[in-house]
């Protein structure tokens, strides 16, 4: 593996996924490093004796020297190199409306007609999105708690006899059983949205 800052982004996501307590097995899939490189960079990690924030600390080249000079073995991949490369603007460009991965990928075909099919592509975008957007499962109480928001995109309404217009749309989802609640409001006005968090009767008996 030569001082390459793509390279090195690997190895910190390696070394993170492993502090998170993730396995062997989850780190090779979503790094899309060998299980055996992992092994190494792992045993090479804990070898150090290093706290994880003095690692954070370290620029590209004082990582390349501990955990690639010192080993002694290159994981090089030019062709999944140049696709980790694009993945922030593809992931970029897939969030706005209208955009899919198939037209991105044909856009990427076009300047890499060697490139990744369309399958491994799309497992590209969600490994990228997974290490760089995690989520975390959380348990709640029945009835402790309820989470309420308003959605970004507006809602057009056509009432009778009257002109269309824009409303709002309020969501409330029990964190538990997951029942989820919507209604349409004027505004995110606070008295409509004190009024959108009293239950309907329906709710109440």
């Amino acid at each position: 593996m030569s001082n390459n800052p793509i390279k090195m982004n690997k190895l910190r996501t390696i070394i993170r996924l492993y502090e998170e307590q993730h396995g062997l097995k989850t780190i090779a899939s979503l790094s899309r490093t060998s299980r055996n490189t992992v092994r190494k960079y792992i045993q090479n990690w804990n070898s150090l004796g290093m706290s994880y924030e003095i690692f954070q600390q370290k620029s590209d080249s004082e990582l390349h020297e501990l955990f690639c000079v010192r080993e002694g073995f290159d994981t090089s991949n030019p062709r999944l190199e140049e696709l980790d490369s694009l993945m922030p603007e593809i992931c970029k460009a897939l969030s706005k409306r209208g955009m899919t991965a198939f037209r991105q990928w044909e856009q990427y075909r076009a300047s890499h007609p060697d490139g990744y099919s369309l399958t491994q592509f799309r497992l590209a975008i969600r490994r990228y999105r997974k290490i760089n957007h995690p989520s975390m499962r959380m348990e709640h109480k029945a009835g402790d708690k309820m989470f309420v928001d308003y959605c970004g995109d507006k809602l057009w309404i056509y009432p009778y006899n009257e002109p269309p217009r824009q409303v709002e749309v309020f969501v409330s989802v029990l964190g538990c059983s997951l029942l989820t609640y919507v209604e349409a409001t004027y505004s995110q006005s606070k008295e409509d949205f004190i009024s959108a968090e009293v239950p309907p009767k329906s709710w109440t008996g």
